[in-house]
């Protein structure tokens, strides 16, 4: 099976792309900058270049290509807005990979989509399901709600540095998820015929808060956490401010999805059905401690190696010092 990977670049895509070269598909990823995506080629994947909102690109990148795995969307820094990249860029790609006679397509959407048809991003998200269940592709739709990976610089690094920890209020307790099992969801979608045209939540084993977050990384570092919270209303006066500028859309889309993690619901769901179907055992799932037991020991590790270094050096001066 030839599969086209969109988004490969992204911290999900990567293991998608990892995931299904470690099993031996043929991957082809399309990336608007092969010398950025060189890493992709490094692992054996065929880099092709294409962009979602250049249509004409699509085409010619889903030539003999037997599925697609769809885990692109704009990230904040991006210049084009969401509406570009996750509404136009998505029904050109799904219309692409129809006319091109594509048997699978597997579209990362996100949790709860349907509850925030006020949230530019979540109600994209829910148009781009409806299309692409009507569009006559065999389709598997997975909704994750939180990468594991994201916490690393959002509580981790700042707290290691001794930095402000920003946290918002009250903000909904998430069920995080790390990106390689989410991959290999993904994956496994494409031998499972029971998983045709159908949607699946793709959530961690518990929620988490941010409060017991923090906690946890207070305990693996030693180390205390400075955390400044920042209020919901002053989030929501900067969106206000951000859409009266063309150049502001973009951010003000973004900051909408505050609305989702302030609400104060957790962002989990019952993965009974999602494991049973896809016969993955819950065991074998990444925990959120699990994780983070795994990041602070390799960082604290590194850093004990160059405080060593560090006194070495220092010994070496002092010793030269005292011959001259």
């Amino acid at each position: 099976m030839s599969l086209l990977i969109v988004g490969a670049t992204g911290t999900l895509g990567r293991q998608v792309t990892r995931r299904a070269l470690d099993e031996g598909y043929r991957v082809r990823c399309l990336v608007r900058s092969p010398r950025k995506a060189a890493f992709l080629k490094e692992w054996g994947a065929e880099l092709v270049r294409g962009d979602l909102c250049e249509p004409e690109t699509l085409l010619p990148a889903l030539e003999g290509v037997t599925a697609v795995i769809d885990a692109a969307t704009t990230r904040p820094t991006d210049s084009l807005s969401i509406r570009q990249v996750d509404w136009d860029g998505k029904v050109a790609l799904i219309q692409a990979a129809k006319a091109a006679g594509v048997d699978r397509f597997i579209f990362f959407s996100i949790l709860n989509a349907e509850d925030y048809p006020h949230v530019p991003l979540m109600q994209i998200k829910q148009c781009t399901e409806l299309f692409l269940a009507e569009s006559g592709l065999n389709y598997t739709i997975l909704k994750p709600c939180g990468f594991m990976q994201g916490l690393i610089g959002q509580y981790a690094i700042p707290i290691l540095e001794k930095q402000a920890v920003w946290v918002m209020g009250e903000s909904s307790p998430i069920a995080y998820m790390d990106t390689q099992d989410i991959a290999r969801f993904a994956i496994q979608a494409l031998k499972t015929p029971e998983t045709v045209n159908r949607t699946f939540p793709i959530v961690g084993s518990r929620v988490w808060s941010a409060k017991e977050i923090i906690a946890l990384c207070q305990r693996l570092s030693g180390q205390d956490a400075r955390v400044t919270r920042m209020p919901i209303g002053l989030l929501q006066t900067t969106e206000r401010i951000a859409r009266f500028f063309q150049w502001g859309w973009n951010l003000a889309d973004r900051l909408a999805f505050t609305e989702v993690i302030a609400s104060g619901n957790p962002l989990t769901a019952s993965m009974d059905e999602t494991y049973a179907v896809f016969g993955i055992n819950p065991n074998e799932m990444t925990t959120l401690e699990e994780y983070m037991q795994e990041y602070f020991s390799r960082i604290m590790k590194k850093l004990k190696e160059l405080e060593y270094e560090r006194e070495k050096a220092k010994t070496k001066a002092k010793k030269r010092s005292l011959f001259k």
